[in-house]
């Protein structure tokens, strides 16, 4: 079960029944001078429990006040250690699982060293069960090593200055995502997608075990959707892969789309059985995981973005998934879906997630509950081979863990040049951007790719655009007529960048625009940030954001807009709720203005879905 009365498992599409958490205190110390792998230093930490008195909550960064340090001063490297009893019987084999180290991480089991990673926004493990001591307590050490001045470093919106400026915030430094243990069978499913091919009704599962088996194993999946089974097959494992392609009743497909279809008003969820066995004895279970999967397709097509066929239009917020307690790291097991119930609240369809990558527990709730979701890499500030490297390994390792997520209908692997300072100018630059939407497309051929989300753009399946005029007739004026769009895209600068660059025209291509607003407003010590449009008071705010919005849902060339943003995040007060997730204004008035069809935007491109419509889950029965 990937839901359960502890939160959501750290790896909600290949669940298996046990797992341990590793949350809580662990020792702590900062190593400002830097003695490196020292092996005695080291071995110190890993035989007396008393080298360090102090200690940190993990998984929160050491720079947040959740993690009882709240130091956001500049420390290049971290170490943390812990004890823990091994969980595993005898014939299982036991992983260490970390969710994010950010930067880079080495990790010791018992004087062993076991990992070695890099990349601060994605997962890592590795099978401890040979560093493992026979009996008693277990010694895990870690050093993490983040320097916050390294701008080669993919890093999102984390400053590189020791006080936050213009729009950076506080970093986020060493263990800020859940570590766990998991006992496993020696050979067992390591990873699997879930591929919808919503035009020939077939889903379409791809696994891989952790190692070739010596004797033929077989795969069997069931798979089932209010209690209906839609599938129950098996398939022959071939050099540890095996894939099944469930194909739908064409019936089903055509009466019942509302029942088959995921989508933010229909969220559908089949639910999944994998069972690994021995070819030789169907009894013999080898690996047992639980998973769930939908049928859901997104397009471009004649100007309009299409969610299962049809137009749809995005009305999207931009959420940093930032928090003052806790930066990007999550503050407790039922924040992410307190998050995803008030965006929807606010009427929104989506989020555009900026410079961050998502908890997993987070895009399990936007699967859940019906939030579409556009994935952003976390941007490096050099444009040099080291950054090259780094962005493109840490952004392959991203789609590899949230390709299954139907929640997600975008990748934006490049966010307004960030990174590539001089694409206007430089090829090689330009040629990273093409790069990566084409590597994005070869991993992912199912999904939208945005090239360089805002301006400067080489090569897209939207035409994107960031535009903060506070004016509404100024909107209205850009991007209210098919002329005034025109002159938009291939000669006004909206935010002092070219939209398009040359090469790239927008003949064809759906347009949005996926920044603007961005209205500051605070209630207790008036607006701390003015970066784009200043309100007084709820009443002023209300009105301003009617105005902003009903330019863009007035304008029928364009697909959707992103408005800036969900939350304040510290410095920037331009979000339509507090940092502490309090509304601004009046709810419902904010989620009608948001909502408001159009001429040039229907109901049937709109959705109907209604405050607190949300399927019943695992949470709402077990607590309380």
């Amino acid at each position: 079960m990937a839901e359960t009365a502890a939160g959501v498992h750290p790896r909600p599409q290949l669940t298996r029944d046990r797992w341990f958490d590793l949350s809580g205190e662990w020792q702590f110390s900062y190593d400002d001078g830097d003695v490196g792998l020292d092996r005695c230093w080291y071995l110190r930490w890993d035989e007396s429990s008393g080298v360090s008195e102090r200690t940190i909550k993990v998984p929160f960064p050491p720079e947040s006040s959740a993690s009882g340090i709240g130091d956001t001063g500049f420390h290049r490297v971290l170490w943390y250690r812990r004890t823990f009893t091994a969980p595993q019987e005898s014939n299982e084999r036991l992983l260490l699982h970390f969710g994010a180290v950010d930067y880079s991480a080495h990790v010791w089991v018992n004087g062993q060293l076991v990992a070695q990673h890099s990349g601060g926004h994605t997962p890592f493990s590795a099978d401890i069960t040979d560093a493992l001591r026979d009996s008693g307590e277990q010694v895990v050490v870690v050093r993490a090593v983040d320097d916050p001045r390294d701008l080669e470093q993919p890093r999102g919106k984390q400053d590189w200055q020791e006080t936050p400026h213009a729009i950076w915030y506080e970093r986020t430094s060493g263990i800020w995502k859940l570590v766990w243990l998991e006992p496993v069978p020696a050979t067992r499913i390591e990873h699997l997608r879930w591929t919808p091919d919503v035009e020939n009704a077939v889903l379409r599962l791809d696994i891989r075990l952790n190692r070739v088996s010596q004797y033929p194993l077989r795969l069997r999946l069931l798979l089932t959707h209010d209690g209906e089974t839609l599938a129950d097959s098996s398939v022959s494992v071939v050099r540890g892969r095996a894939s099944i392609a469930v194909r739908l009743q064409q019936t089903d497909m055509t009466l019942e789309r509302h029942r088959m279809l995921w989508s933010p008003e229909t969220p559908n969820l089949f639910q999944a059985e994998i069972r690994l066995f021995d070819a030789a004895d169907e009894t013999g279970t080898v690996d047992l995981i639980s998973s769930y999967a939908a049928l859901r397709s997104i397009a471009a097509s004649d100007n309009r973005i299409l969610l299962n066929g049809r137009p749809y239009f995005l009305r999207l917020v931009l959420d940093q998934c930032y928090w003052t307690e806790s930066h990007l790291a999550v503050p407790d097991p039922d924040a992410a879906r307190r998050e995803v119930e008030l965006v929807r609240d606010l009427g929104f369809n989506g989020v555009r997630l900026h410079q961050k990558v998502a908890d997993p527990s987070f895009l399990y709730w936007c699967d859940r509950l019906g939030l579409l979701v556009w994935a952003e890499m976390p941007a490096a500030y050099e444009f040099t081979t080291t950054s090259v490297e780094r962005i493109t390994q840490e952004w392959m390792e991203i789609q590899r863990r949230d390709y299954s997520h139907p929640c997600i209908i975008a990748w934006v692997p490049i966010n307004e040049s960030w990174g590539v300072p001089n694409v206007a100018s430089s090829a090689p630059q330009r040629s990273f951007v093409t790069a990566l939407y084409h590597l994005t497309k070869a991993l992912d051929p199912t999904r939208l790719v945005v090239g360089n989300d805002g301006w400067e753009q080489v090569v897209s399946d939207v035409i994107t655009v960031h535009d903060y005029t506070g004016r509404a007739e100024l909107l209205r004026k850009r991007y209210g007529s098919a002329a005034g769009l025109t002159d938009t895209l291939n000669g006004m600068q909206p935010g002092s960048h070219a939209v398009l660059l040359p090469g790239m025209n927008s003949e064809g291509y759906p347009v949005m625009i996926t920044e603007f607003g961005g209205i500051s407003y605070d209630a207790d010590e008036g607006p701390s940030w003015h970066g784009y449009a200043v309100a007084r008071s709820p009443e002023q705010l209300l009105d301003r954001y009617r105005a902003l919005v009903n330019a863009l849902l007035d304008a029928p060339a364009l697909s959707g807009f992103c408005y800036t943003q969900f939350t304040d995040t510290l410095q920037e007060k331009n979000g339509l709720v507090t940092a502490d997730r309090k509304p601004k204004a009046d709810l419902a008035a904010l989620r009608a203005i948001t909502r408001r069809t159009s001429a040039a935007v229907p109901a049937d491109e709109v959705g109907s879905f209604e405050f607190g419509d949300y399927p019943p889950t695992v949470m709402d029965t077990e607590i309380s």
